[in-house]
């Protein structure tokens, strides 16, 4: 999210929050995040994060509707940085992911996701999982209506060993301002437990359309501007003790590789439902990579 991401740096120029649901709340009312987000990373190789991706990850969704897998996810491809697709889960407990992953561990459904994963694992230069819990103090606004985001924007930090007080203050004094300065920023924000070392960030923010980011950075002069100087001198101070990392990055939904609730489907399905992806079928291969489908 630029808007953190320019607070965060002292100012010097101008990542949610996203609300996931699980795959049992089907009303198109604005979401509550889930307790845990499980992200997996995929690094795609030069000139396979296209259409051959698209079609093993849309035999990914068929596979999981089939076996009727009951943690949806959502499928982002990005925007910037490395080429890589993000797949972002959320469950409240880890009994639910325990609960859900023995459907894909029964016989008729691993053996149908082996060809899958070993055509899929041909596409990719690396992958990883994070998980996640949500932090809710230092998120705004968090419930959103997913049903009509199509970008997600990410701001990821390192928080330095020791200085969690000081990222924690700077962080609800971005919320206090953002609260203050109009109805439409949003974020949830989340922090690392297992796949990153301790003190990763997250903060998540869906927009409906490219012209969101636009008004974001425009929103986000405005906050600047109305900032003190003794404002300014404390947040690059904390922002100096806390951090040492900080990125931004934009993301597209991809709705062909995305395994959301049947409500998103009926609501929208020439969106959700592209008929390319319905078609794709992976090549039949040995199997010879134990990736676990993604929940």
């Amino acid at each position: 999210m630029r808007k953190i991401s320019s607070l965060f740096l002292g100012l010097s120029f101008a990542v949610s929050g996203i609300t996931m649901a699980a795959a049992q709340d089907q009303s198109p009312a604005p979401m509550k995040p889930p307790k845990y987000l499980q992200i997996t990373v995929e690094y795609t190789k030069p000139g396979k994060g296209g259409l051959a991706h698209d079609k093993t990850e849309s035999a990914f969704v068929q596979a999981m509707t089939k076996a009727k897998y009951p943690i949806n996810y959502w499928a982002y491809n990005s925007m910037s940085g490395k080429p890589r697709a993000l797949y972002i889960s959320g469950f409240d407990s880890f009994g639910e992911l325990a609960k859900a992953n023995k459907i894909y561990e029964a016989p008729g459904v691993a053996s149908a996701l082996e060809p899958i994963n070993v055509a899929d694992g041909d596409l990719l230069a690396d992958s990883k999982q994070i998980i996640f819990s949500y932090v809710d103090d230092l998120s705004l606004r968090p419930e959103v209506d997913l049903f009509h985001m199509r970008y997600l924007e990410a701001n990821v930090v390192h928080v330095r060993p020791g200085h969690g007080k000081e990222f924690n203050e700077l962080a609800k004094m971005w919320v206090s301002l953002w609260q203050k300065a109009g109805p439409t920023a949003h974020w949830d924000t989340f922090r690392a437990e297992y796949g990153e070392d301790g003190g990763f960030y997250v903060f998540l923010s869906p927009d409906k359309s490219l012209d969101d980011v636009d008004t974001g950075f425009a929103d986000n002069e405005k906050v600047q501007g109305s900032l003190t100087d003794p404002d300014k001198k404390k947040m690059a101070e904390l922002r100096a003790a806390a951090l040492d990392e900080d990125r931004t990055e934009i993301y597209s939904v991809n709705p062909a590789q995305s395994y959301v609730p049947e409500a998103f489907i009926k609501a929208d399905p020439g969106y959700w439902k592209p008929k390319s992806a319905a078609a794709a079928k992976p090549a039949a291969k040995p199997a010879t990579d134990d990736k676990k489908a993604k929940p």
